[in-house]
């Protein structure tokens, strides 16, 4: 039995595992040799290309479990027709399904008689209930290069109650597939589509991948009528009715949203206990997408408050049978989730207000714009069908269409993306040739040089056999010194040296696991395949980038020591004089807070704390108090890094210092927010640190010596200056405003009456903001009385024009509008503007223009 792999896909090129066999892929295609011959797994799956439709219909779910049963060479299409059966058919009381046998038919590909004959050998299924099908339903693959195969699905008769008699072929809501028998035998060069590959030969070995979907068989198993029903998934649509007040099976829109709020808020709970966090990019985009599309369903059922904290906790005792480290994690999980929510309800505010603006400008039975739309759905995360539900209530209409075109041109440009990337993925066949001649042994936890062999050369994906002065490329070895990039750890540098030649190591990756692959630059003379060479390690490079990822683990340590174990790690980098450190939190460091963990961390490398390492089981790890940090793979035997004892114990496989003390100086350099739930601190290490504090000095003696102050006091006496600088641009502005103010009786007199209406239009100079502008604009028109009129003024703020106009009610009764005029103004000046009838203001870039636009203005007043 292996349990199952983090959700979380090794492949570049798919976010999340969506299939139970994407694990075993290595095995597969023999790209490393297999640890068993045959294997049973409960693999979590995460599907989210139909996103759209869950809930809409019942059977589209983003998150699902695929039971799977491997072979890797052992046996084949007879076993596994065999093994389906039997356990399908056998009573439960045996240990079996205990599906009725009669209502079990069977599809296999149209190419593959062979699998017909054996249905018809080793089981009781009738001919008439084994259906042909073309590759669009039968051949399966992942979608890219890689294993595939003909398959055979089982699917089970639901009855005449839920659709039309044929089989398969004829109603799929009836007939429900529940197994599907993957013969993979093929290596498949190119998938343009679904049905349209080419294969390049056979796999080295014919494999097995049965995929039986949990959630479908619960479902006919519990006698319940969908996926959603299920014990793993109703409880959460129990928790979204009582919180709505809505019945569920009462109204089909409510029992679509309740049915998104479930499997969302399950999907998110898996894949956050599974390290992901919310954000803006890949997996992180998804985490948050489902978070929000379940809050923004529970406010559609009319629940405006957090409700996370009350359906999160449901699906996480529901799940905590299977998957006992949601329970163990929650604390961190719950913390991430709260914190996604409340950002989102503040976008929902901030969203709300926005759409508001956009209202009020499309006025009373208007229509928004498409690209107001997708601006709000886009920049500001207001989903759509919340943009129509608010606009209908308002009496306004949405451009739909326009909304759905611009979508479908940022799916189409986020396909061609991933596309790109896909198809830029890196060809690791060559490195897979290599590892068959055997791995890399690393040896540079104990040496920093060694003599190796060059196993072979790899340029562009092609493997090749020299290499000449010049050259950039991948260079394995059967023994390396050198260590490859791996936990947040940069690579180590150095050369390679050998008979008449030198190659400067440039980084060193591991393309496929088991093999270090050295990025060289050939600095003289030729190398080839075979070749015997000197490997060493840049020293300074490498203790530098020790001492760095000591620091982490002590910064690490001295976080969760006072904020809670809850901070825990979320991503790293260790460089030479600099560690980066992600952790799990929602709230700023204070100064206090900052320089409690700077001491303690300090404090760890003074008091010169032993570090050492020993190999142990991983159980037996987790269970001394190692920390296994979120969305690693660790192997069966794990590293485990220990300084001082209790103080720090993690599994780790990267390098450190001998003790504490080698690691010198930690300064922090700041502390930040990097997205939702997560901060970040930042420190010099080492040389770095003291260097940095050095400049700090210079710049602080510096200081005191300009302000004839001893250091000490530089803060103190910079707070006075700056206190006296606020204090006299408050006078120069408040003068402003006075001599702004002063001149508005001089504006109501020199105002002139242009076609019945009175226009006062002012060149106001120089002026502190445009609040100004404003306020005189403001005073003059409330000076103006009742008759008809027009007040214009500009002033030139830090060298650009502001406008603002008003318009009094007698002179709005004559069809004249504030926006309409400061459009005017704005159209000369270079640049926009808008506002309500009666106010409105704007600005551009060309200063020398302001009389030129008030003549507009006053030009605009008279052709009313």
């Amino acid at each position: 039995m292996v349990p199952s792999a983090s959700v979380i896909s090794d492949d570049p090129s798919i976010l999340f595992n969506i299939a139970g066999m994407v694990q075993f892929i290595p095995y597969l295609t023999g790209r490393e040799p297999a640890p068993f011959s045959r294997a049973t797994s409960v693999q979590k799956c995460v599907r989210t290309e139909d996103i759209e439709e869950v809930g809409k219909t019942t059977r589209h779910g983003t998150f699902f479990q695929m039971n799977g049963n491997f072979s890797f060479g052992d046996y084949f299409k007879e076993g596994a027709i065999r093994f389906a059966w039997t356990f399908l058919t056998t009573p439960e009381a045996e240990g079996g399904l205990g599906f009725d046998p009669e209502r079990l038919w069977a599809t296999v590909h149209h190419e593959d008689a062979e699998t017909v004959d054996l249905w018809l050998k080793e089981t009781s299924l009738p001919r008439e209930r084994i259906q042909f099908r073309g590759s669009e339903d039968n051949y399966w693959h992942t979608g890219q290069p890689g294993p595939g195969g003909y398959c055979s699905e089982i699917y089970f008769d639901r009855g005449p109650a839920y659709g039309a008699e044929g089989g398969p072929e004829a109603d799929e809501d009836r007939y429900i597939e529940i197994w599907n028998l993957v013969f993979m035998e093929f290596e498949l060069s190119a998938v343009r589509s679904k049905a349209d590959f080419d294969v390049a030969g056979e796999l080295p070995a014919k494999n097995i991948d049965t995929g039986m979907g949990l959630e479908r068989v619960a479902f006919l198993k519990q006698g319940v009528e969908n996926m959603y029903e299920i014990d793993e998934v109703f409880p959460v649509i129990e928790a979204a009715s009582r919180l709505s007040g809505k019945r569920y099976g009462a109204n089909h829109d409510d029992d679509v949203r309740m049915r998104v709020v479930a499997d969302h808020v399950r999907a998110g709970l898996i894949i956050m206990g599974d390290g992901v966090r919310p954000g803006n990019e890949g997996r992180d985009y998804i985490l948050r997408r489902l978070l929000r599309r379940a809050v923004r369903a529970m406010r559609l059922l009319g629940v405006s408050e957090p409700v996370l904290p009350e359906l999160l906790p449901v699906s996480m005792e529901v799940m905590k049978a299977s998957y006992p480290e949601l329970e163990r994690d929650f604390d961190r999980i719950s913390r991430v989730a709260y914190a996604e929510e409340a950002a989102f309800l503040r976008t929902l505010e901030s969203g709300t207000a926005l759409l508001a603006q956009a209202v009020e400008k499309a006025g009373p039975a208007g229509t928004l714009s498409g690209e107001v739309a997708f601006a709000l759905h886009d920049t500001h995360g207001f989903p759509i069908d919340l943009t129509l539900e608010m606009a209908a209530e308002h009496g306004v209409s949405v451009d739909a269409e326009g909304f759905r075109t611009l979508m479908s041109e940022q799916r189409e440009r986020a396909r061609a993306d991933a596309k790109a990337k896909k198809g830029s993925a890196k060809d690791l066949s060559a490195f897979s040739a290599l590892l068959e001649r055997g791995r890399t042994e690393f040896i540079g936890y104990d040496s920093l040089s060694s003599d190796a062999r060059v196993r072979g050369l790899v340029r562009d994906g092609e493997a090749v056999e020299r290499a000449v002065p010049g050259d950039t490329l991948d260079l394995v070895l059967d023994v390396t010194p050198f260590y490859a990039e791996s936990g947040g750890q940069r690579a180590d540098r150095g050369l390679l040296t050998g008979d008449g030649f030198t190659a400067r190591v440039l980084d060193v990756q591991s393309p496929v696991k088991g093999l270090s692959a050295h990025r060289v630059e050939i600095v003289d003379g030729e190398i080839a395949a075979g070749a015997d060479v000197l490997a060493q390690v840049d020293s300074e490079h490498r203790f530098a980038a020790a001492q760095a990822h000591s620091a982490t683990h002590l910064v690490h340590s001295a976080l969760r020591s006072l904020l809670g174990p809850h901070a825990v790690q979320a991503g790293s980098l260790n460089q030479p004089g600099y560690m980066r450190f992600d952790y799990a939190y929602g709230d700023a460091l204070s100064a206090s807070a900052r320089a409690e963990i700077e001491d303690a961390a300090n404090t760890a490398v003074r008091d010169n704390m032993a570090v050492s390492y020993e190999h142990l089981p991983l159980e037996a790890a987790k269970a001394s108090g190692a920390l296994a940090l979120f969305g690693e793979k660790y192997p069966e035997i794990v590293r485990v890094v220990d300084i001082g004892g209790p103080f720090s114990r993690e599994l780790c496989g990267g390098t450190h210092v001998g003790s504490t003390a080698e690691v010198g100086p930690i300064s922090v350099l700041s502390e930040a927010s990097v997205g939702s739930g997560t901060r970040r601190i930042e420190a010099a290490v080492g040389l770095e640190a003291f260097r940095g504090l050095a400049k700090e000095r210079t710049v602080l003696q510096s200081l005191s010596e300009m302000l004839k102050v001893p250091g000490a006091d530089v803060p103190e006496r910079v707070s006075s200056l700056m206190e006296r600088l606020r204090e006299a641009e408050r006078t120069i502005a408040e003068l402003g405003r006075a001599r702004v103010l002063a001149a508005a009786a001089g504006a109501v007199e020199s105002a002139r009456e242009v076609n019945g209406v009175r226009v006062s239009a002012t060149d106001l100079g120089q002026v502190a903001d445009a609040g100004d502008v404003r306020t005189f604009v403001t005073d003059v028109r409330a000076r103006m009385g009742e008759a008809p009129a027009v007040v214009a003024a500009a002033g030139s703020v830090n060298g650009k024009p502001s406008v603002v106009v008003a318009v009094t009610p007698e002179a709005q009764a004559l069809g004249l509008r504030a926006g309409d005029l400061v459009k005017e103004a704005c159209g000369v000046l270079g640049g926009g503007g808008g506002g309500k009838p009666d106010l409105a203001q704007g600005g551009g870039q060309d200063a020398s223009k302001i009389s030129a636009a008030l003549d507009a203005v006053a030009a605009a007043a008279g052709r009313r």
